[in-house]
């Protein structure tokens, strides 16, 4: 076995090894935006073009605005 070998065995032990993440979080958010969109849609009558903007508040919260514009 070789050397380059050896280190990608070592890679994929310690990537099988290591703790799993909790994705709960990005599930949810993802969630919500889908739920945005199917909300817009049916509000403006079709499909949608969405424009974000984002903040960073002094108190380390991270704020996403969505704006959705029908598409012509």
């Amino acid at each position: 076995m070789g050397d380059s070998e050896r280190d990608w065995t070592a890679l994929v032990q310690a990537v099988a090894d290591s703790p799993k993440r909790d994705n709960s979080a990005y599930h949810k958010a993802m969630a919500e935006a889908r739920q945005a969109f199917d909300v817009a849609e049916a509000a403006l009558g079709g499909p949608v073009q969405v424009k974000t903007k984002t903040k960073m508040k002094r108190s380390g919260e991270y704020v996403v605005k969505w704006m959705f514009k029908r598409v012509k």
